[in-house]
């Protein structure tokens, strides 16, 4: 694989910025996939990105393991797997137009209702099935098909009304686990990860680790009320840019 200088420093940046992600900052994803898309191409990058997930989970579950809320990740994760199950099935085949505009305005449709949900101090949690259920199922299909999943489980967590550290915590076990479900359907399914990427995934690493150090330091600054109107920002945001992607 012939890989430019340019595709190197857009690769090299989305690893500091998955490493910045991973240590708290959530809803920024789409920078990430976007870069190693502009690097790589769109179908590749997708198996190069998922080894880079792996180590930043494991950096995040090491360091934010005791924060971790078990209830919401088993009652998440069924669901999200299912999703997966799906994704492996009509990613190949589904027009990217289509999932592009379709997801964008599920995403944006969830943040404005949050925020009115935010707007009305309600305390409650959505208790019905259905809500974690679809959230799960759309997580699912969109991390196996863009690694996009940030997004939904996001807003599921938000409106979980999970402080912070538990928050990031619980996001950070639940990403271990799905990106590892996801490496065997990369590998012997789709094909797009081979020993010739993951000698490039490893060549990244520094980045991602330079980038969990920049993270974890701005997470401890970044205050609790604060911190949950960023993530609604950066998750609409995100899904705005998924458009011209």
């Amino acid at each position: 694989m012939e890989i430019t200088t340019t595709s190197w420093i857009l690769a090299f940046t989305a690893s500091v910025i998955l490493g910045i992600s991973k240590a708290g900052l959530k809803g920024i994803a789409i920078i990430i996939v976007t870069l190693m898309a502009l690097a790589f191409g769109a179908k590749e990058s997708t198996g190069l990105i998922v080894p880079l997930l792996l180590v930043g989970d494991v950096f995040a579950v090491i360091y934010y393991n005791r924060h971790a809320q078990w209830n919401y990740i088993l009652r998440f994760l069924p669901w999200m797997v299912f999703g997966i199950l799906i994704g492996v099935l009509v990613g190949k085949d589904l027009p990217e137009k289509t999932f592009k505009i379709g997801m964008s305005g599920i995403i944006l449709v969830s943040v404005l209702l949050m925020y009115w949900w935010d707007l009305r101090k309600s305390k409650s949690v959505p208790s019905h099935w259905a809500f974690g259920g679809f959230m799960g199922v759309m997580a699912g299909i969109t991390t196996m098909i863009g690694n996009l999943a940030g997004a939904f489980s996001n807003i599921y967590f938000l409106a979980m009304r999970l402080p912070k550290n538990a928050f990031i915590g619980t996001a950070a076990w639940l990403f271990l686990i799905v990106n590892a479900i996801k490496l065997p359907f990369h590998i012997f399914v789709w094909k797009t990860i081979s020993w010739e990427t993951l000698v490039i995934d490893l060549k990244l690493i520094p980045g991602i680790i330079l980038g969990l150090f920049i993270g974890v330091r701005l997470v401890k600054i970044i205050r609790e009320k604060f911190y949950r109107k960023m993530i609604l920002i950066l998750t609409a945001i995100g899904a705005i840019l998924i458009l011209f992607r």
